[in-house]
């Protein structure tokens, strides 16, 4: 219960489809989601694998309780191998997708090979089925939702655009148009595979064990949730509540972070866009929170502009970070990257490198006029050359280390990437725990898998300081591996004994809080044996040296720099918290205590 336990195998090259039954000792040691998603790539790829080739799987996977009356349960999420960073990737999703894909009647969906054209798969509780897409190739994501949704009544459409078609490294997967498998490039893989869409709807009830006792369990999580005061101010202001506060503190990627402070921080604040632009709350299916904000600019060159967001990582990168403080430029660089679907973050850092190789005299300027810290139309230009790969945008259609290796001169100094994987946004010089959560991430420079500035900023951990980092920083990785995997949002407050009793009452598992989080290191672990296998090592744990050499230049974080001897000595312990040897690379004995 909990589960639909049925999965789809989807052989895109021969179009055999095949309906095949969870294995349910599986799902109760690895759970869904991201935990099942890594077991699966984990036993089915070989080492060195192409991400890009036809050997490559991708899975779309739900959890146990995706699509059930728990808060967040929309969420679901895209496991692959990373064709940007070459290793794992998983990729977390909300929207109402999931909870279609379950309600067709199955767990998650495994896609292999390559299609000898453009396809799409529509999956429901009658057929499943994959149709030609000729007729969507090249167009935006935008509008193939709009197509698809209007063939397919009553469906949740996820699409690739044309960034994915053309294999840009980090293209992303768009449904219900605000919500995107942003990060490592999901959106090449499906184009890889020539599948431009997946269609989904169904009327099959999802289950749970003591349905009597989960809706109790249920509704009074859903009034301590909503009485929640971060949740308050999630819902008032969203995610771009952390303009300000990261300013404040000087963690705002700034020029491609050369600072932590925005001068002009305040006209993209969230405080400025709730006031002045937001017109509308969006949710994922079953939140409450309802964090997404719908914008209309009414006046200026953007006048007219109505869109969904921005969200603060998007601000961050492709505004504070490229320079930019107006806000319906940046609304508008978010809506060209969502409709040719390219992750926002990458795209904001990539573009910010190119700025400062440009701003250095190390770049040629040719294909794109004027490119330079503030200019809005250079931005927009950019990702449009990138989506194609057209002129300079082939240069970094691979993002920013790649580019930074074909242009010499030290820029890979700048280039703001962990393990490929571009940062997000928070600047580690002002947030010393976010440098060992980057650096240890398992899928790059990633800020969902462990968030320090809240607990610096409360106290919890001490600013400027190393000390407790490890610690933190190893539990809630731990914690958040098996929160992906139930599948639940990283907005989501809860206490680990409370959705143990709800995960158990959906399931029929005995979990405790102890075997719950004892899943979470089971998990990371796998994540971090399948880097393993592809040649990562404590040697790719690091940050870029711009950190290590160069003081913070203003706000509290001026005169700081990541000491490497400290960081090197933290790392260690780190690896030594895992249960890991001095390469960061699992023990036998800990393999052995985890079941694996």
């Amino acid at each position: 219960m909990g589960y639909m336990g049925n999965y789809l195998d989807i052989n895109l090259s021969t179009g055999k489809i095949t309906e095949l039954k969870l294995d349910m000792r599986l799902a109760e040691q690895f759970i869904g989601g991201k935990g099942l998603g890594v077991k699966l790539l984990y036993d089915t790829l070989n080492k060195g694998v192409d991400p890009l080739s036809s050997n490559n799987i991708l899975l779309f996977m739900t959890g146990p309780l995706s699509g059930t009356s728990v808060q967040t349960s929309g969420r679901w999420c895209i496991v692959t191998k990373s064709p940007h960073t070459g290793i794992y990737l998983d990729s977390q999703i909300g929207g109402k997708f999931g909870h279609r894909l379950k309600r067709a009647g199955f767990d998650f969906i495994k896609f292999r090979g390559r299609a000898d054209s453009p396809s799409y798969l529509i999956v429901s509780s009658e057929q499943v089925e994959i149709h030609p897409a000729d007729d969507l190739w090249g167009k935006g994501t935008y509008e193939v939702e709009e197509i698809l949704k209007k063939r397919h009544n009553g469906s949740e459409v996820c699409s690739i655009g044309p960034a994915g078609e053309n294999l840009v490294t980090f293209a992303n997967i768009m449904t219900d148009r605000t919500h995107m498998a942003g990060r490592g490039g999901a959106g090449a893989v499906m184009g890889s595979k020539n599948l431009k869409a997946v269609v989904a709807w169904g009327s099959q009830k999802i289950e749970v064990v003591d349905p009597d006792r989960f809706k109790v369990l249920t509704r009074a999580f859903r009034k301590k949730v909503r009485e929640n005061p971060g949740v308050k101010r999630r819902h008032e202001v969203g995610t771009v509540m952390w303009v300000k506060m990261a300013n404040d503190a000087g963690f705002l990627p700034t020029k491609n972070f050369q600072s932590g402070v925005f001068e002009n921080a305040e006209a993209i604040s969230g405080e400025r866009m709730r006031d002045e632009f937001v017109i509308g709350h969006t949710a994922c299916y079953g939140c409450l929170i309802a964090c997404g904000k719908t914008t209309r600019f009414n006046e200026g060159k953007y006048a007219g502009l109505e869109v969904d967001g921005p969200e603060y990582e998007t601000i961050a990168l492709l505004g504070a970070s490229c320079g930019i403080d107006d806000l319906g430029a940046i609304a508008k660089s978010s809506q060209i990257c969502d409709d040719l679907g390219i992750d926002t973050i990458t795209a904001g850092g990539t573009i910010a490198f190119a700025m400062e190789c440009s701003e250095k005299g190390i770049l040629d300027q040719k294909d794109v006029q004027n490119l330079e810290f503030g200019n809005v139309d250079a931005q927009h230009e950019m990702l449009r050359l990138i989506a194609e790969r057209n002129g300079i945008g082939e240069l970094f259609a691979k993002g920013s280390f790649s580019a930074a290796k074909e242009i010499g001169q030290n820029s890979v100094d700048f280039a703001i990437q962990v393990k490929n994987l571009e940062l997000a946004g928070v600047e580690p010089r002002g947030s010393f725990g976010m440098a060992l959560a980057y650096s240890t991430s398992d899928r790059g420079g990633c800020h969902q898998r462990c968030w320090t500035p809240g607990a610096e900023l409360s106290g919890s951990l001490t600013r400027f300081s190393m000390e407790g980092v490890p610690k933190f920083v190893k539990e809630s990785q731990d914690e958040r591996a098996v929160c992906f995997s139930l599948v639940l949002c990283d907005f989501l407050p809860f206490d680990v004994t409370e959705m143990v009793e709800m995960f158990n009452t959906a399931t029929g598992f005995s979990y405790t809080p102890e075997s719950y989080l004892t899943t979470g290191e089971r998990i990371w672990n796998l994540t971090r044996l399948f880097n393993t296998r592809e040649g990562i090592t404590a040697f790719n744990d690091v940050l870029p040296a711009r950190f290590y050499q160069e003081e913070a230049p203003e706000g509290d974080p001026k005169g700081q720099k990541i000491n490497l001897e400290d960081f090197e000595r933290v790392k260690a312990e780190y690896y030594q918290l895992r249960g890991w040897d001095r390469e960061g690379i699992p023990t036998k004995d800990k393999l052995e205590a985890l079941g694996l």
